[in-house]
């Protein structure tokens, strides 16, 4: 401190630059880890914002630049939203220090050349938008270190070509969609599709394309068909070629195999590793163990597994405790659930060889067999008939409606009466008894006396 300086400006400044790093810019809204700047005009990032956010929002706005480093104070920074806005390039060093970004959305801007700066440091990127711009070109490298990365949009750009040839197992072990649709492709390096991992095979789009229909393409695609991929049987209609290149004369490959009957494709579609695919079956509760068998073999390998749960989970990332991975690579889950069910696909990595291979399970988890009869139905079961029962006894018993006739009440004669005349019980001289007794209901038969003993007579 300077000898004589009053230190309250001195701590005032510091407060104001503190809480101005803190504060929400006013054009924006802050919630708890979210701070949304989408549809407010900006031009160019907000000067101050608040560091401790996980998603940021500036979708709808007119950003054509950013400087290098923008994002490199924001230390927690995972969602990333940029689509429509004016961007034309990304400035070197832009992702510096912003390796914890997973999401990143560009889309709807004017990108042209995705160059291979461009995200370099997002080596934790899953999934990365770029649909809908005007790029014509994907250099070599722009993929590489983004050994994270799942998802790749790339639809709806001018693209006539892109680096197959550098995605592969060791490169990107988790990559499961590519989507390349909606560009100008004619022709496609087949021998670099062939030896794509098959993950991304199987997740791969390339619909809507210029295809020039040959039998090169016809016989990749042909494979696939046949494995049933998605990604073709949901797009038959727009998987389009044309003949000689004129495309004036396009037909439905899928469809129209009549151009490709001289076409040879018996041979299967060669594949850079082994892929065992299974299928296993298994009740609820059962446990369930997964092998790790490829074609590799070693003391070498490493392994990891990408689950539908958990996604991707090594021997030392497991959070579940009824999951365990062994140093062979075998998953096992003590008791299987319901939701477990789905595609689980194992990766071994010899990196000394700098190999991989891939194993594919399809688990289903049913539920156990239901019994005829089982504690909980049967007693809930006999519940409703003694309910039923006992309704019927109070509400349906015999002559409790208002058409039946009411029986007679017994009299009893008195000694006023001749006790040797049966008829007497209804004779007038019981007349004030039926008063008595004329609102009794009995319902068991009563014994009378007569003069040879004691009988029993029906209250009818």
């Amino acid at each position: 401190m300077i000898p004589g300086a009053n230190p309250i400006p001195i701590l005032a400044l510091f407060y104001l630059l503190h809480s101005s790093e803190e504060t929400c810019p006013s054009m924006c809204l802050c919630t708890s880890d979210t701070v949304s700047c989408s549809s407010s005009g900006l031009t160019k990032l907000p000067k101050f914002l608040p560091k401790f956010f996980v998603t940021l929002d500036l979708n709808h706005n007119h950003i054509s630049w950013l400087g290098a480093g923008s994002f490199s104070r924001m230390s927690r920074l995972e969602n990333l939203r940029m689509a429509h806005n004016q961007m034309t390039s990304l400035t070197y060093g832009l992702f510096q220090n912003a390796s914890s970004i997973r999401y990143l959305d560009l889309s709807s801007n004017k990108l042209q050349v995705v160059e291979q700066h461009y995200f370099q440091g997002l080596w934790r990127m899953e999934e990365l938008m770029l649909f809908n711009n005007k790029i014509t070109q994907v250099e070599a490298g722009t993929l590489s270190g983004l050994s994270s990365l799942k998802k790749a949009y790339f639809s709806l750009n001018q693209l006539t070509n892109f680096p197959f040839f550098s995605i592969q197992d060791h490169s990107h072990p988790f990559l499961t969609m590519l989507d390349l649709s909606s560009n100008r492709m004619t022709r496609l390096p087949w021998e670099d599709l062939k030896a794509l991992p098959s993950l991304v095979q199987r997740g791969l789009f390339l619909h809507n394309n210029s295809l020039i229909c040959d039998c090169s393409m016809y016989s990749v695609f042909w494979h696939w068909d046949l494995r049933g991929y998605d990604t073709l049987r949901d797009f038959t209609e727009e998987h389009i070629c044309s003949i000689y290149g004129d495309p004036r004369a396009s037909i439905q490959f899928l469809r129209h195999t009549r151009f490709f009957n001289n076409c040879t494709v018996e041979g299967a579609v060669s594949q850079p590793v082994t892929v065992l695919l299974s299928k296993v079956l298994v009740t609820e509760g059962q446990r369930v163990r997964l092998d790790c068998q490829t074609s590799l073999s070693g003391a070498n390998l490493s392994y990891a597994w990408l689950t539908p749960k958990q996604g991707v989970i090594t021997q030392y990332n497991i959070n579940d405790t009824l999951m365990s991975m062994s140093a062979n690579g075998t998953l096992e889950m003590q008791a299987a659930k319901v939701n477990d069910s789905g595609l689980y696909v194992c990766t071994a990595v010899d990196s000394i060889q700098v190999l991989n291979a891939t194993r594919e399970i399809n688990v289903t988890v049913l539920l156990p067999a239901a019994e005829s009869f089982n504690t909980g139905y049967t007693t809930l079961l006999g519940c409703v008939v003694t309910m039923i029962l006992i309704l019927v006894y109070l509400y349906l018993t015999p002559c409790r409606c208002s058409c039946c006739k009411q029986p007679k009440p017994p009299v009893i004669p008195v000694g006023a009466c001749d006790p040797g005349n049966l008829t007497s019980v209804f004779s007038p001289c019981t007349a004030d008894q039926h008063k008595i007794h004329g609102n009794k209901h009995v319902a068991f038969m009563q014994p009378m006396l007569s003069e040879e003993g004691l009988e029993w007579t029906s209250e009818s």
